[in-house]
């Protein structure tokens, strides 16, 4: 396969940024026709969710207990989409670390992010993926995508503006 087919990782069409979007009061506008999904079962606050939590430890032994961990991890991932994963070695601090610095990216003033916006065509940068339709739905939230490695994929008006902690080699 050519690296320049390996690029063009999908696009989405611009969106207008869900963070904004909240700071106007919702009794003046109303919630955005896009992100009503009456087809969704409401979200029910009387049970408890129980996040799927898989041991990245048990995984790997071979003491028996992989076979109940790799079940839990097929279940999780068909069922959820995704879950925690524990003990995979990484330092608590590191981890406190990137949240800080990725709460600090979403936290930007709308001027400065900007900067970071998905261009036309592209699904790397601050809004949501893989929009193909003006009349499709959408999360209430917002995303922000890019391509660390390999380098030779890294946006070069994205990646190398991201704030210093957040460029990979400097973690």
């Amino acid at each position: 396969m050519e690296g320049s087919e390996l690029t063009k990782l999908g696009s989405s069409l611009p969106v207008a940024c869900v963070q904004e979007l909240a700071k106007e009061p919702l009794r003046k506008l109303g919630i955005p026709p896009r992100y009503i999904r009456p087809d969704q079962d409401p979200p029910n606050a009387t049970l408890p969710v129980q996040l799927p939590v898989i041991d990245l430890h048990k995984l790997f032994t071979s003491h028996g207990h992989n076979i109940a961990e790799l079940d839990r991890l097929h279940n999780a991932s068909k069922q959820w989409g995704f879950f925690q994963l524990i003990n995979h070695g990484v330092s608590e601090s590191l981890i406190d670390r990137v949240k800080a610095e990725v709460e600090g990216l979403f936290n930007l003033p709308m001027a400065e992010k900007q900067k970071y916006w998905q261009k036309p065509g592209e699904i790397e940068g601050f809004g949501q993926a893989f929009v193909v339709s003006e009349e499709q739905k959408l999360d209430w939230g917002d995303i922000f995508f890019t391509t660390a490695l390999p380098k030779h994929l890294r946006k070069p008006h994205l990646f190398p503006n991201l704030p210093l902690p957040l460029r990979f080699n400097s973690l």
